[in-house]
């Protein structure tokens, strides 16, 4: 079984802080919520999070100072930051920190929620093994090229590696649609869903040497990758 996401939120105003922890908690997340910087820092070392989403106004301790302070532990935990501050030399400060995303007060649950999978895809990708067997073929994400057995590597776009590494991860389940052109697309509109459909028709060619390997069209819903 696969082990929780572990968030940990720093947000000094209680009822957001109570709003953002039970939307994450119902899409699978464990949040550890807490109400100052200093605590925050505490509750970091104690409990090693996945993922942190700071406050930058906060008591204590400022998101910025928390985030700086992590950073000399942590280089490559995710960090977003939430903030009412909008002014160019904020957002500056906060990605030279080290904040990997900036997110101004008021926002959307759902777009939260987008930022944290993508920041959690990004990490997924760094943290990845380098060589990626998909039946007959090696898939090298980083240099984005497929190669089938001994023959010489196809070199796939950008589109096409995100596109068939997501369909890896979720190999012999269904990647929904909508997900996926969210994620590389930006939408799920018609005209991005009739992109894709090329993209995967793509896949399907550069794969076709090994007959194992299938891209499934589950209609209605979305591909499956099975091998």
């Amino acid at each position: 079984m696969t082990k929780p996401v572990k968030i940990l939120l720093a947000e000094d105003e209680i009822s957001l802080g109570q709003i953002v922890k039970e939307s994450l908690e119902t899409r699978g997340f464990t949040v550890l919520h807490c109400k100052d910087g200093a605590e925050a820092l505490a509750k970091y070392q104690d409990a090693k999070p996945d993922l942190l989403v700071l406050d930058v106004m906060m008591p204590k301790k400022d998101g910025f100072t928390l985030a700086k302070e992590i950073r000399m532990e942590d280089k490559q935990i995710p960090i977003i930051f939430l903030t009412a501050k909008s002014q160019t030399k904020d957002v500056v400060e906060g990605f030279g920190i080290g904040g990997n995303d900036y997110l101004k007060k008021p926002f959307s649950m759902e777009e939260l929620i987008v930022r944290i999978e993508n920041l959690l895809d990004r990490k997924k990708l760094q943290d990845s093994q380098d060589l990626i067997e998909i039946g007959d073929y090696t898939f090298q994400f980083k240099k984005q090229t497929l190669q089938y057995k001994n023959e010489a590597s196809q070199l796939l776009t950008h589109r096409e590696a995100h596109l068939l590494f997501h369909l890896y991860n979720n190999k012999n389940e269904v990647l929904e649609r909508s997900f996926i052109l969210k994620k590389l697309w930006g939408n799920d509109d018609f005209f991005n869903a009739r992109s894709m459909d090329v993209f995967i028709s793509k896949l399907r060619k550069k794969l076709s040497s090994d007959e194992a390997i299938k891209i499934i069209n589950v209609r209605g819903f979305g591909y499956k990758l099975t091998f």
